[in-house]
């Protein structure tokens, strides 16, 4: 993890979340799935006037409700309990409750308006030989509040079928207006700003409305686990506060410069001035947006005032872009370091280092004899697999070592950093935020850049790295989980190759991309054409490695 005197904001601690249960209530209605909502009072301390499942806060008496419940055997206590506590909220807030007699038949509405929802649910229970359905709930989701929010909650949510016979009833107190809505018509009616709800609950609608009945929706949910797990983290997007998930591409960036979830870091891509990520790293992007450069090439500026700077790919030769370089580095730049001698990563190093009085010395791998025309590059001084370039202050007091990784794959010149003391490898093209990478033979090779991926996996694994900032898009987290993503995308990918292959194998590369790029825009099929001619000579090297 990056150094704590490096952040950008002064740490804080988040509040600790309370354990908390929901309930989505599920039917089907004329249109499809629908599921029941109600509306929190003005006056309520958490998502005053918005629309909720029914939920709340799991407390001890809840452990209690499991004498009075029929569990599933691989259901664990915890879940369990959590369960029982849905049960008990949806009770309170609705009316609504799923238990079974001692008959084993489902509660019925005599039995029902029986019931005291002010009470203790446990008692009144055993009181009349009724068993709440804990097997009846399945988990779908676990949703952490924020960390920057005043009030957190961990939330189990469930899924369950709405029993017959029963109707939602208010208490009015906390909840009132219970709707059943479908997943689809609840988002449009939030767009339309007439259906308030929090950032959780429109992500699982919006993950339930690929779901066309109640039965899909509890087929997928038979195990015990949460299909996903989230705590969102929240940017600015033209000014205002925007959250996301852990799987989105911007996460691992506010991870990155807010871990406390501080809402201060803007997400906006622009070329004018660089964007701050820890004190020691700045990013500037290029102005050369496009299919291949996504918001542009990233150039990123390590080091400070104290130690002097490195500049990782300056990237194309663009005037203005270079001079925001000098000036982000006050002038004071000791060394620029080219990832790879493709155009839009190198050619603005000579001009920067025209710029600079004390000429730092430009550093890389010279472009072998595969690479293009528009890719030939020689620097000032080839970097070793393995050596370390040191910013140091005169005191001594504060350091910033970058390792060198040579992974060729993409380009045989390729290589990354690792910033030693923060733990974040700086991944040229080897590694991209939306996008995998282009293996374009004879200078991009498959093997050659799969085994790169298990170099940057055993460094990342031997520093505890845990971000990547690629040289377009935005800063990933969870490094090793990344890497490992990458690698069995390259896997999958090749084993729709040798299927192509083997169904047309008197077929050339025009005949295998539609079979093995089926899954992506026709537009991008040329591109996609150079990484499926490296799968097949990856093959077909492999087939001729086996035959020696």
């Amino acid at each position: 993890m990056p150094r704590p005197s490096q952040l950008l904001y002064t740490p804080r601690t988040p509040a600790t979340p309370r354990d908390s249960a929901t309930l989505l209530l599920l039917r089907d209605g004329s249109g499809g799935l629908d599921v029941l909502m109600t509306r929190r009072t003005r006056n309520a301390s958490f998502a005053a006037d918005m629309f909720v499942f029914p939920g709340g806060v799991i407390d001890a008496g809840d452990a209690a409700l499991l004498a009075q419940a029929t569990t599933r055997d691989t259901q664990d206590a915890a879940q369990a309990q959590a369960a029982a506590a849905a049960l008990r909220e949806t009770f309170e807030e609705l009316g609504i409750l799923l238990a079974r007699d001692a008959s084993g038949n489902p509660v019925s509405a005599a039995q029902l308006a029986a019931l005291d929802r002010g009470a203790p649910l446990a008692a009144q229970c055993q009181a009349r030989g009724l068993r709440l359905a804990v097997d009846a709930l399945h988990p779908l989701c676990r949703w952490i509040t924020g960390h920057s929010r005043p009030k957190r909650y961990d939330t189990l949510f469930f899924v369950a079928q709405m029993p017959g016979g029963q109707e939602p009833v208010a208490d009015d107190a906390e909840q009132f207006e219970p709707t059943w809505v479908s997943p689809a018509q609840a988002l449009a009616a939030h767009e339309a700003g007439r259906f308030s709800m929090m950032f959780p609950t429109i992500r699982t609608l919006e993950y339930l409305q690929r779901y066309p009945d109640a039965a899909a929706v509890l087929a997928t949910c038979q195990r015990e686990q949460p299909l996903w797990s989230c705590c969102s983290r929240g940017g600015l997007v033209g000014g205002r506060e925007q959250r996301f998930m852990d799987h989105e591409p911007p996460y691992g960036e506010l991870a990155l410069t807010s871990p406390d979830g501080q809402t201060r870091h803007s997400l906006d891509w622009q070329h004018e001035a660089p964007v701050p990520l820890l004190k020691n790293v700045q990013r500037l992007t290029a102005p050369n947006p496009g299919m291949m450069t996504g918001p542009g090439t990233n150039s990123y500026i390590v080091g400070d005032a104290q130690t002097g700077h490195i500049v990782i790919d300056p990237g194309p030769n663009d005037a203005a872009h270079i001079r925001r370089l000098h000036d982000a580095s006050d002038g004071d730049i000791r060394a620029i370091v080219c990832t790879h001698s493709h155009p839009d990563h190198f050619p603005g190093a000579r001009p920067l280092q025209a710029l600079c009085a004390n000429r730092p010395p430009i550093l890389g791998l010279s472009s072998a004899p595969t690479a293009r025309p528009d890719s030939r590059f020689t620097p000032d001084r080839a970097l070793a697999d393995g050596e370390r370039l040191v910013l140091a202050s005169t005191d001594g007091a504060l350091q910033h070592t970058l390792r060198i990784i040579h992974t060729p794959g993409h380009a045989a010149n390729h290589l990354c950093l690792l910033l030693e003391e923060d733990g974040l490898l700086f991944s040229g093209d080897h590694i991209l935020n939306g996008s995998t990478t282009v293996i374009a033979p004879p200078d991009g090779h498959m093997g050659d850049y799969l085994a790169s991926l298990d170099k940057l996996d055993a460094a990342c694994a031997e520093t505890g790295a845990k971000f990547i900032l690629p040289a377009h898009g935005y800063v990933l987290g969870r490094a090793r989980e990344v890497i490992a993503w990458y690698r069995q995308h390259r896997l999958q990918r090749e084993a729709k190759v040798l299927a192509a292959m083997q169904e047309r194998p008197d077929g050339d590369l025009d005949d295998w991309l539609p079979l093995v790029y089926g899954d992506v825009p026709e537009r991008v099929w040329p591109v996609a054409r150079r990484s499926l001619l490296a799968h097949v000579e990856h093959i077909r090297e492999n087939r001729a490695h086996e035959l020696r």
